[in-house]
């Protein structure tokens, strides 16, 4: 992706130090220049409190709170600033029940490590091309974790039930910032090629 990022701010939460600095220098390699670093879920929340941030990796196990704990707090705690922020997990355990788990808590999109660049760059580019409508139930609130109608689907219409609520994307124009950004990009890279 030919994006200009250097306006995104970035935390990453993850206790491994390894994983930590290549997040990071996958980012800067891509332009992104504001990412803050947490050791684990506590710092990274407080930190999450403290700055204005675009977007959150985070890390599925971590202690003393998960990474699922975290996501619950920025989704649902009356201190986060912003429950409407893309969250992207990472987490070695990528079996089904462990994505679906993560899903159900709130989390945008799921990176399983090991990970490629561009599978990086694919999550990227995901959630600031295609970000998804909020939710609120009396049991869930995050990204609409539909991401497809099957056409073949015969049982009751889940989409029209009484207690789903369809939210704002974003309190802060998050997803506005991104595509701004991403305008500048595309229009930077057709003037380099119109030249």
């Amino acid at each position: 992706m030919a994006y200009r990022l250097e306006n995104l701010r970035i935390l990453i939460v993850d206790d491994n130090a390894h994983i930590r600095q290549l997040l990071r220098t996958i980012l800067n390699a891509v332009g992104i220049r504001s990412i803050d670093i947490a050791e684990d879920g506590v710092k990274g929340f407080e930190s999450f409190c403290r700055l204005d941030y675009d977007i959150v990796f985070t890390d599925y196990e971590m202690d003393p709170i998960s990474g699922i704990d975290l996501v619950d707090l920025i989704r649902t705690s009356t201190k986060s600033p912003n429950p409407y922020i893309p969250v992207i997990m990472i987490s070695a355990y990528s079996d089904h029940d462990r994505v679906q788990i993560a899903r159900d808590h709130g989390i945008t999109e799921f990176l399983a490590k090991p990970f490629t660049v561009e599978r990086l760059m694919e999550r990227l580019e995901t959630v600031i091309e295609e970000p998804r409508p909020f939710v609120r139930t009396d049991s869930y609130f995050g990204p609409d974790r539909r991401r497809q109608e099957d056409p073949t689907y015969l049982g009751p219409e889940r989409r029209q039930s009484d207690d789903l609520e369809e939210v704002g994307i974003s309190v802060r124009e998050l997803s506005e910032q991104q595509r701004n950004a991403l305008r500048a990009s595309r229009e930077s890279t057709d003037k380099i090629a119109s030249d």
